[in-house]
């Protein structure tokens, strides 16, 4: 028996706003599934903590975030496949940004989302290789896709620490996790060591001395300049979070569920994610804006990673980005979309006798409210040998909540088990 974890990033809304997109949505692939399946709900971390991204995913693998304590500055750099050395250099996750050059104000975190990979490439060269004037300090940077990059801080002459604060000022460090913060000046913020070493003050002094480096060296790029004239943002900063410095000692999925497991995604946080636990990783191309293309190379991975693992994680990412923009109409769009690209093609494909096929959410993303939230999430199992169905008609925040032989389950981390333990799968 086969098992595909099929998991839409941020499709889920919050009942306080409907209808939601996804009772909105017009879903035959979905609303096909949901009737050959149980279900339920869930809240991904707890019923109190709008989780990230990577914590949402390690709780959905079954294991509780809380138990983890890994800067996700890591993760991204396992996903691009980029190394550390421990103790003498600091792996950030970072964003180019958008700011006033004359008074450091933030006028977009993201670059308006406007910054393609390839001219954030360009950009990352520009400041790859920075050395820094103390401590035998250098930067090396990874743009990866869009707005987003990965920044190393190393020295050759001291050991550094990742007990350090954000320089994105939207985001708070709870151990080595981030936490969005609900409010905030949107200015750069200093980098702040968080415990009393020398490891932590130097971090911060390197790091501080980079971001300011950057700035001057990105605000005259020609990318800028070119921008500025197209009367775009400019991407004239670099916001850092997340910091790690370590590889933690974490439980190979394999061992946690007795199977073997691989992973399909196009962000680097899942991907590392994977690597950290040991999926085989599925290699796809990077997402081009055409979503009826990459679909069909994300099912084409599917059905081939299918042949040799017993679980494939496929993580979509398309609803979430819409749902941070406010905009209702176009994540109702990107899930009719996947599920006519994805989800009713890959019904075509396989067969429900032999695979089981488990559709979820890693958190909700209201577009009402900009943001991840606590909400519950829908789940469904569909598999033509349960003992009997729910008689879900849709794939719905109230239809899985309200008639999932599943209930409410009170942590992500306990929903694989209890499946596979439904499913008899050992």
């Amino acid at each position: 028996m086969k098992v595909i974890l099929l998991v839409l990033d941020g499709v889920a809304d919050s009942i306080r706003y409907r209808p939601t997109s996804l009772e909105i949505a017009k879903t035959e692939g979905l609303d096909s599934l949901a009737r050959k399946s149980i279900g339920g709900c869930f809240y991904p971390i707890d019923s109190e903590t709008a989780p990230e991204s990577d914590a949402a995913v390690f709780s959905i693998l079954g294991y509780n975030p809380k138990d983890i304590n890994v800067g996700r500055g890591l993760l991204e750099a396992l996903g691009i496949g980029v190394s550390i050395k421990g103790g003498s250099e600091v792996v950030f996750r970072a964003n180019f940004a958008t700011i006033d050059y004359e008074s450091r104000k933030i006028v977009d975190r993201r670059v308006g989302r406007s910054l393609t990979s390839a001219e954030a490439r360009e950009l990352a060269k520009s400041l790859d290789g920075v050395r820094l004037s103390r401590y035998g300090g250098y930067v090396r940077v990874f743009a990866t896709i869009g707005h987003r990059a990965v920044v190393i801080v190393g020295s050759n002459e001291r050991g550094l620490s990742a007990n350090v604060s954000n320089t994105d000022p939207a985001y708070g460090r709870v151990g080595r996790v981030s936490v969005a913060l609900d409010k905030f000046e949107p200015y750069i913020a200093k980098c702040i060591p968080l415990d009393n070493t020398e490891e932590a003050r130097i971090t911060c002094e390197l790091v501080n001395e980079f971001t300011e480096r950057a700035i001057e060296i990105l605000e005259k790029h020609p990318i800028n300049t070119v921008r500025a004239q197209q009367g775009i943002p400019k991407a004239n900063a670099l916001l850092l979070r997340d910091a790690e410095d370590r590889y933690p000692n974490i439980q190979s999925i394999s061992q946690v569920h007795g199977l073997s497991f691989g992973i399909i995604a196009e962000m680097p946080v899942e991907k590392g994610i994977g690597r950290l636990l040991g999926m085989s990783v599925a290699e796809v191309p990077p997402p081009t804006g055409d979503m009826e293309r990459d679909l069909h190379e994300r099912l084409k991975a599917t059905l081939s990673l299918l042949k040799t693992v017993d679980v494939a994680y496929v993580h979509l990412k398309g609803p979430d980005e819409p749902g941070h923009d406010g905009d209702k109409a176009r994540k109702v769009k990107s899930i009719e979309t996947i599920d006519k690209f994805y989800i009713q093609l890959l019904l075509n494909s396989i067969d429900l006798s032999n695979t089981a096929i488990i559709v979820t959410a890693d958190h909700a993303t209201p577009p009402e409210l900009k943001a991840h939230t606590s909400d519950l999430v829908p789940i469904i199992v569909a598999y033509n040998g349960l003992r009997k169905t729910d008689g879900i008609s849709r794939f719905t925040e109230i239809e899985c909540c309200t008639k999932g032989s599943l209930s409410i389950i009170p942590h992500g981390y306990m929903v694989l088990k209890k499946i596979f333990t439904l499913l008899e799968i050992h």
